[in-house]
């Protein structure tokens, strides 16, 4: 374990709010993008296509890992993280566009997955669960932060949220600076089959997890930069503010995760989680005031902040120094796995408040299955 200074610490939490700001920073704009673009797709794919690449690559990636090391792996993701999610507001080809907002995927896992293994290098335990925490509100702080700004930018221009994306060559910078060097993981490589077999269930679980509750939580973020101006008549940056808003409560709900888990085990914090998206979806299933949104924000955030934070801990813990980059890389495709597959919501109705029902039956019924899958695992 490594000592890391304040300023190493900051740059930690500064890159692993990159991860979620890769959709969406221009969430709050894309009807001015669909306004100024002529789109051959679903808008909402411009949000969500990262995502599928980080799906992709993400094995390529998990092996890349050891190979490099973590701290060169992080250089090699924020460098083309920071140019194409910038040259994205000037390509007008579906194509091009298409294969650019894809491979912002492929560098946004190089991004994720070794922040997460450099944290899991430096720090050990109960001090790595606060950190993982920590990456968790640093990650909900970006959304809030970058949210705003998106929604601000984009109210002068529909290209300048785009913009935003150079945040991650300052990034680079601070890395160079900032962070020390740690060995490569195939230098602590060593026999550990027996572990591996053995963690093998709860890590598909913690997987399948992930994957599941980053889409019920995307839902949100694909339906609302539509559903908010159509129905409550909300602008640019009142719809950025109420997804901030979202994003705060994350915020707040991570820091006390540790203590719930403490409370009450990590299982059945995630269970409550997904129990906490299943009712932030019926208020917007029901809701016919923008006042009872307002709860919306609080059940979708503590949601968040008792699911994902946590379940990245939960894969580090199983994972061991041989399989750590398999493991990060799976966790990712299920995150951005999570992400892609909220853009088919749309497809169920054109009634965004059917779509929220169905939305809210699915945490229902996920949150029942995780808790006695988790339940079986610690058991045995």
């Amino acid at each position: 374990m490594k000592k890391i200074a304040n300023i190493g610490i900051f740059t930690i939490l500064f890159v692993s709010s990159l991860t979620i700001m890769v959709g969406t920073v221009i969430a709050p704009s894309l009807s001015g993008i669909v306004q100024h673009k002529n789109l051959g797709f679903s808008p909402g794919w411009l949000i969500t296509l990262p995502s599928l690449g980080v799906v992709v690559f993400a094995p390529f990636v998990g092996k890349l890992l050891h190979r490099l090391g973590t701290i060169r792996l992080l250089c090699l993701g924020l460098i083309p993280y920071g140019i194409l999610g910038f040259i994205g507001a000037y390509i007008s080809n579906d194509f091009l566009l298409i294969l650019d907002r894809f491979l912002l995927g492929a560098a946004t896992v190089a991004v994720q997955v070794s922040v997460t293994a450099y944290i899991a290098e430096c720090f050990a335990g109960k001090e790595r669960m606060k950190m993982i925490a920590w990456q968790g509100m640093a990650i909900e702080l970006g959304g809030v932060v970058f949210l705003a700004i998106g929604g601000i930018l984009g109210e002068i221009n529909w290209q300048f949220p785009f913009y935003i994306y150079l945040v991650a060559l300052l990034c680079l910078v601070l890395v160079l600076k900032t962070l020390p060097k740690t060995p490569s993981v195939k230098e602590h490589e060593e026999d550990v089959s027996d572990a591996e077999s053995k963690g093998s269930s709860k890590v598909w679980l913690i997987f399948g997890s992930s994957l599941l509750a980053m889409m019920l939580f995307f839902i949100g973020f694909v339906t609302l930069p539509l559903y908010l101006p159509g129905s409550f008549g909300f602008g640019e940056s009142e719809t950025g503010y109420f997804m901030a808003a979202i994003s705060v409560v994350a915020i707040l709900t991570a820091s006390q995760m540790p203590k719930m888990v403490h409370l009450v085990g990590d299982g059945k914090t995630v269970a409550l989680g997904f129990l906490f998206f299943m009712l932030g979806y019926v208020v917007l299933a029901v809701s016919s005031s923008w006042l009872f949104l307002l709860f919306t924000i609080l059940f979708i955030g503590v949601g968040f902040g008792f699911t994902i934070p946590l379940l990245n801990h939960m894969m580090l813990e199983a994972s061991t120094p041989k399989n750590q980059g398999r493991n990060l890389g799976l966790f990712s495709m299920g995150v951005f796995g999570g992400q892609f597959l909220s853009t088919f919501i749309e497809y169920i109705s054109n009634d965004y408040k059917a779509v929220y029902t169905v939305a809210a039956t699915m945490a229902l019924i996920i949150g029942f299955v995780i808790y006695f899958l988790f339940q079986k695992i610690n058991k045995n």
